[in-house]
């Protein structure tokens, strides 16, 4: 097949979407297939061209590969990189060459790549593409919605409640507040600009922290315990994976700096409580409306209380990254992952 590797674009987790596509693309590769891989947001080239053999003269478009870097990227700085200045997300060529391919495999995390408007553009240009669909993307992609979804179908999610930048931070408001408590922007990922809040100054700092990322924030119980992930594929959970960072939590440093956290498949965790977290986790798939594959994040408490954190719509895909692991813990190598992404999205559109 052509398949086209798209990647980059303007989210936090921009420098963490390349990674991802150059392995997927890698592995595709390998796989037979005629793959390209392109930045969404940079395009290929500046200006219209004859792309009607693109999957034959080219393999990379538009991707700098360089390591992950232990902060996030400079979005503002990315933007001013672009040659043609245009205000459209989508870069030269995109979408022309999306549609030469017989599917885009979405290597995009976080705003735009998880938010579903990629996804809602793609079905109005009748491009097929790797994941879920635009709505339930969308509504996975915040934090505060899907929590309300998931808590509907009895799925143990953390108490809290959600802030706006334009809420006024008053008395009545700061007393709903329970301390330690997590304080994250709603629609983020990796871990950007989520802290512990121990009391109420830490909470005004992490709040201001927060709102630098976005206009809204999701504010909940601080869950003391371990740390889990469960993907699910075609609505069937994997095995367990546990994250226990090596030291503080497991931030976007952590994520994504090698050896800062140790990654345990299948996790060490007793039968029942593995059973009942891949239970929650496909509730949630179920729940939030999602298809083909997605990851979900779960905290534990010593007692064996488990809390559903969220869902990721376009896990990670390196052969390090959680859901490779997890497939990995029964038999499915990255390559064969990469081409079981393909085959289940593909029925999407049967």
């Amino acid at each position: 097949m052509n398949i086209l590797v798209l990647c980059g674009g303007l989210s936090t987790e921009r420098d963490v979407s390349f990674k991802s596509g150059t392995m997927v693309a890698k592995a595709l590769r390998e796989n037979g297939h005629k793959v390209l891989t392109l930045d969404v947001f940079m395009g290929y080239k500046d200006e219209e061209c004859d792309i009607s053999n693109i999957f034959e003269i080219s393999e990379e478009a538009s991707v700098d590969t360089a390591n992950i870097s232990e902060i996030a990227p400079d979005l503002e700085k990315v933007k001013a990189s672009r040659k043609d200045q245009s205000d459209c997300f989508f870069g030269p060529n995109v979408i022309a060459i999306c549609r030469k391919a017989d599917i885009v495999f979405m290597a995009l995390h976080g705003e735009n790549g998880e938010n579903g408007k990629v996804q809602a553009a793609f079905d109005l240009f009748g491009i097929k593409y790797t994941g879920t669909d635009y709505l339930s993307s969308a509504i996975a992609m915040n934090k505060n919605i899907a929590k309300e979804f998931m808590i509907r179908h009895n799925i143990p999610c953390p108490t809290g409640i959600r802030i706006s930048k334009s809420d006024n931070l008053d008395e009545k408001l700061l007393a709903q507040v329970k301390y330690p408590c997590v304080v994250k922007p709603a629609c983020g990922g990796s871990s950007i600009g989520v802290s512990i809040a121990e009391n109420q100054d830490e909470f005004k700092t992490a709040l201001a922290d927060a709102f630098m990322w976005e206009e809204e924030v999701v504010v909940e119980d601080y869950i003391e315990g371990r740390e889990f992930s469960v993907g699910v594929m075609e609505g069937k959970a994997l095995p367990v994976i546990e994250i226990a960072p090596i030291e503080g939590f497991y931030d976007y440093k952590n994520k994504y700096k090698a050896g800062s956290a140790i990654e345990t498949c299948p996790a060490d965790i007793p039968d029942n409580i593995a059973k009942e977290m891949q239970h929650y986790a496909e509730e949630a798939m179920t729940a939030i409306g999602l298809t083909t594959y997605a990851r979900m994040d779960f905290m534990l408490r010593e007692n064996g209380e488990m809390f559903c954190l969220e869902a990721n719509t376009l896990p990670g895909m390196t052969p390090t990254s959680l859901l490779p692991q997890e497939a990995n813990a029964i038999g499915i190598n990255f390559n064969e992952l990469c081409e079981k992404i393909i085959e289940i999205s593909l029925k999407k559109y049967q």
